[in-house]
């Protein structure tokens, strides 16, 4: 039995939207379902604490992998992972499961779904929970010309923007990658830049932390064990998974920050 799904529900899958989406529930017909919406770079696995407490608590929980991660399918095209077509995934799995309307929470870029399920589906949504993405208004510019502005080229969602590079890079050795990335950041380290960024265009780029992860990843020493955020089993889950999809699916989420934007002009 995998690590993962050794501390997980039972694995179901359905088609929605042209897809085969895989997610985890628990307490099924109890309550008005909550979805937990994973961002990057994570799993329906990440929300396994919350679904054991929802358990508990006789709560229906549901957890999906999106398009592009774990078992759920991982299209070609980066135009099938922008904002209508994440959003209407969700879509489709409450009308599998029978769902007029569900809570939405959202981590990291689930957080920037979760809000748009709120805009794009109304009629589908009790509620939004944003964890730490909360909800912003369209920004005068497109983003990720406002993030090479103000941090330039090795800004991490600018470099994911060059087909294939980060994803080898990521893939080359997903033991660091996923041990870099799931670990509590120094104090000192600002807090990433979303979608909504603002810049000043007279003042120029901004002289704070360009976030170049491509760097930092090739830098940092993986034998370093200090602030890791997971246990070896729960870490061989993360392992195991993205070892065998890669990570241009999730990537390609951030492919479509710039045709997210011009089509939000219209909602």
């Amino acid at each position: 039995m995998s690590a993962l799904a050794r501390q997980m529900p039972p694995v179901a899958k359905t088609q929605v939207n042209g897809i085969d989406m895989a997610y985890y529930e628990v307490a099924r017909g109890k309550g008005t379902p909550i979805v937990f919406c994973h961002g990057f770079p994570e799993l329906a696995f990440s929300w396994r604490h919350q679904l054991r407490a929802c358990e508990a608590a006789g709560q229906w929980a549901i957890a999906p992998d999106q398009r592009g991660y774990g078992l759920t399918s991982r299209p070609d095209k980066v135009e099938d992972y922008d904002m209508e077509h994440l959003a209407a995934d969700l879509v489709g799995l409450l009308d599998h499961l029978g769902i007029e309307k569900a809570v939405f929470c959202g981590h990291d870029w689930g957080g920037f779904v979760v809000w748009q399920m709120a805009l794009m589906h109304p009629d589908r949504v009790a509620g939004v929970i944003g964890l730490n993405t909360p909800f912003m208004p369209r920004g005068e510019y497109d983003p990720i010309a406002s993030m090479r502005f103000a941090f330039g080229e090795d800004m991490y969602i600018v470099w994911f923007q060059k087909p294939g590079e980060a994803d080898a890079a990521l893939g080359k050795d997903v033991d660091k990658t996923m041990r870099f990335f799931m670990r509590r950041p120094p104090e000192d380290m600002p807090a990433p830049p979303s979608g909504g960024l603002t810049i000043d265009k007279e003042a120029g780029p901004a002289t704070i932390s360009t976030f170049a992860f491509r760097d930092m990843l090739a830098e940092w020493d993986k034998s370093d064990t200090a602030n890791q955020l997971l246990t070896p089993d729960e870490l061989a889950a993360f392992v195991e998974t993205f070892e065998a999809t890669g990570f241009t699916g999730g990537i390609n989420w951030y492919r479509n920050f710039t045709r997210n934007w011009e089509r939000s002009a219209h909602l």
